[in-house]
This record gives C-alpha cells, structure tokens and sequence, in this order.
C-alpha cells in the first residue's frame, strides 16, 4: 500500500521518506485482492451458490405452475416469502468470511496500510457480482418453474429485489460480524435478529392484525421483509385477474389490485420502485453503520487497554 521515495536531506544525503497510496490506488488493490479471496473460499461463494441452486429447484418443484386459480393466490404469496426467508436467510453462512475479514483488517490497520471507508467499499465492490450471480441464477430457475407473472420487465425486478436483500443481510451480518467475533456466536445473533424481522414481515400476520406495541411499532417497519415482499406483491399481482373462491361468488373475476389492498393489505400508496429505494438505503444505512462501530472500536479499544494496564499494576 505504501512507496518508497528517495529524497534529499541535509547536506544533499539522500534519505527514504514512506508515502502513502492514493485512496483509488487503495480501493483498487483491497477490491481485487477481496474479489480472489472470495473466489477462492468454497464457502463464502461456491457453496453457497449450491445452497441456492437446490433452494431453487425444491421451491421451483413443490411450487410446480401455480396457475390462475383462486388458490394460486396463496401459492404465490408463500413462493414469494420463501424465496425471501430461505434465499436471504443463507447470507448467514458467509459469517466466518467476515469474521477473518475483520481480524485481517484489525492487523493491518495497525500498521497504517489503509482506512476504514477503503475495507467498506472494496467490500461491497467485490462481493455485489457474486452476490449478483447468486440471485439471478437461482432466481430465474424458481421464476420460471413456479410460472410467475411472465414478463422481461417483471422478472428484472424480482431478480433485483432479491439481489438487494442479500446486499442488505450481508451488511447486517458485517455488524455483527464486529459486535460478535465469536463464530457461533453469530451465527445464532444473526439468526435471532432475522428470525425476529421475518415474523414483522407481513406474511404470517398481516400487517393490521400485529400488535402495535413493539411488534408493529417499531419492528414491523424496521424489517426489510416488509419492504421486500411488498415489492415482490406488487410486482406479481399489478394488472393480474384471478377467479374468486367459487363458494362464495360465482363466476366472478377478482383483480390483482384488490387482492393486494383486501387480502395481504399491502401499502399502495408508492410505486414498487420505491420499495427498491427504501432497501438500497437500509443497505447504505447498515454500511455506515458498520463504519461508525469500526471507528468507535478503534478509538475504545486503547482506552480500554489502558485502562486494564493500571488494574493490573
């Protein structure tokens, strides 16, 4: 990260003086050196992708064409959180990746190599087209064995949403990841608190019938789940009809619309874009975060070294 320049001192002697890198010199290095590592590790990024593809191919089978039927409408409504939960829920086994992540920065950081703001974003460079990759092939074998709503516009958004849910549980992990170094630690923190925004999500109680205390206010719209499968509501039922349950209309047509606003009482009153937008800055959001306890830890931690040294004499 460093060169060495020869310069003259006094009395002409020459002396070597360390300059440091640029910061795009820095971020360029950390981006492809983080880009092989994660190449090369078999869990962060191949395993994974295993992991996906059978995710994908189970949920793809069991949820063989849905169709157009009343029933159809549950069915979609259960792919679409599956795929949510499972997809963005095995982003908890890149924890170990994480974990050494930090432990090598923590030692080269010691030595002055480079800043915090370098390991945050040649992080996210490097690992969005693996996360990438993760989302759209998986996705596009679940998309169309389940027969979603067809279209090249539809399918964009939903390969899309997916991606960003990864980007976004990747970041939350990178917290924990500092909080708790311990392996097994966090993995189960990282768990709980996904398991916990899940239950918020709007799938297993609908939004109306969560207790507002704590549960819906502040939980409900602090999880991404909400967000994302509203997204992914949006986008598979907008412009859709379906049959309505035979036993209590007949020969009646039920639009996509009413469904979103009478059954899964999503808020309609923004676009489906928007709920991308309100991802991409919980994802931002979680970064700075990540950021700000790095700093915070670099200042308290010699304090508290400090502080152990006089106890100790």
């Amino acid at each position: 990260m460093d060169r060495i320049a020869e310069m003259k001192g006094i009395g002409g002697a020459p002396f070597r003086k360390r300059e440091q890198a640029s910061f795009s010199t820095k971020l360029f290095v950390l981006t492809r050196r983080s880009f092989v590592n994660m190449h090369r590790d078999i869990g962060y990024y191949w395993m994974r992708l295993g992991v996906y593809l059978g995710i994908g191919i189970c949920l793809g089978t069991i949820f063989y064409q849905v169709g157009h039927s009343y029933s159809s409408i549950q069915a979609r409504c259960e792919v679409i959180m599956y795929t949510t939960a499972l997809l963005t829920f095995m982003a908890i086994g890149g924890f170990p990746s994480f974990v050494e992540d930090v432990k090598v920065f923590r030692r080269e950081r010691l030595s002055g190599h480079y800043g915090v703001a370098e390991f945050v974003i040649s992080n996210t460079l490097s690992a969005t087209p693996y996360l990438a990759v993760i989302a759209v092939i998986p996705g596009a074998m679940l998309y169309y064995l389940t027969g979603l709503t067809k279209g090249p516009d539809r399918f964009a958004y939903f390969v899309v949403n997916l991606c960003m849910c990864t980007l976004l549980v990747e970041s939350m992990m990178m917290i924990i990841a500092v909080i708790v170094p311990d392996f097994l630690m966090g993995i189960i923190v990282g768990a709980g608190v996904q398991g916990v925004m899940m239950l918020n999500g709007g799938f297993f109680r609908l939004p109306n019938e969560l207790p507002k205390p704590v549960w819906k206010y502040p939980c409900y719209y602090i999880s991404f789940h909400k967000y994302a499968v509203q997204g992914f509501y949006k986008n598979e039922f907008i412009g859709q009809t379906f049959p309505s349950d035979q036993l209590v209309e007949k020969n009646v047509t039920i639009s996509g619309l009413r469904v979103l606003q009478e059954k899964l009482q999503v808020e309609m009153g923004y676009s489906k874009w928007v709920n991308i937008a309100i991802l991409c800055g919980m994802m931002v959001l979680y970064r700075v975060m990540f950021f700000a306890i790095v700093k915070i830890a670099e200042e308290v931690r010699p304090k508290l070294r400090g502080m152990r040294c006089k106890l100790c004499k």
